[in-house]
């Protein structure tokens, strides 16, 4: 079976979200991205602001997680995240133990860009749980938590989300 690599940086960071969406998942390993900035502006389709990669000039560094996956679950995770409906898919190139990797992101179209969007609660929590999972830097985190975000007007897709929430923070892998 082919695998490729596949960088996560926004709710796919937590490796049970990942699983949820495309089963053959691993995890390969954490890298910072200089150059790169993660945002919530990409205009999603319930009216949010999702995860974003844009490129940065700032000194910053955000990080992303390299995961391997069968290539029939990267045609299903295509379709969940949207790509070529908001989504293009851009493959970047990374350092890990000496070997550069080449994964492919999903990085905002600028037609589904908005920066007065915010993201919900569940979603900026998701974000959060992938990252603190991964034991990413403090103030990586911090600046993640920093972000403003807005409550899910729908109550169901809103305790849909809470519950998957509850079991990313129970998983341990």
């Amino acid at each position: 079976m082919s695998q490729i690599h596949y960088l996560a940086y926004g709710s796919n960071l937590h490796p049970l979200r990942l699983l949820e969406r495309a089963p053959s998942s691993r995890v390969i390993g954490v890298v910072p991205l200089p150059g790169r900035r993660v945002s919530f502006d990409k205009r999603s389709n319930d009216g949010s602001g999702k995860c974003n990669l844009p490129e940065s000039s700032h000194a910053g560094v955000c990080y992303g997680v390299i995961y391997e996956l069968a290539l029939t679950d990267k045609k299903s995770l295509d379709r969940v995240e949207g790509l070529g409906h908001g989504y293009d898919e851009a493959l970047l190139s990374v350092s890990l133990n000496n070997r550069t990797y080449r994964p492919s992101a999903y990085i905002a179209v600028s037609s589904h860009v908005d920066t007065t969007l915010r993201p919900y609660h569940w979603y900026k929590e998701f974000v959060l749980a992938g990252a603190r999972h991964h034991n990413l830097p403090d103030d990586y985190i911090h600046s993640i938590e920093s972000q403003p975000s807005v409550a899910d007007p729908d109550a169901g897709r809103n305790a849909d989300n809470f519950a998957l929430l509850a079991r990313m923070l129970k998983y341990r892998a």
